[in-house]
């Protein structure tokens, strides 16, 4: 393989191989991202739905708490 390449022009391997390679495999490349960032933003609606539900009831029990106090 690398006697292939050594014969070549300087703009094949670092211009056409490349961008062949992002024509060929580009689609699988933007799902592989686009996957990626939707489990990204999943996991942070879900950090985000926890840590409300955790504020809320220990809101809840303080004021609870105090009630139970009289």
């Amino acid at each position: 393989m690398r006697e292939i390449f050594a014969s070549m022009p300087w703009w094949v391997k670092w211009v056409a191989v490349p961008f062949i390679a992002l024509v060929v495999f580009g689609g699988l490349i933007f799902s592989i991202v686009n996957f990626v960032v939707w489990l990204l933003f999943k996991v942070l609606v879900f950090a985000a739905l926890v840590g409300g539900l955790v504020y809320v009831v220990r809101k809840f029990m303080a004021g609870s708490s105090s009630r139970s106090d009289w």
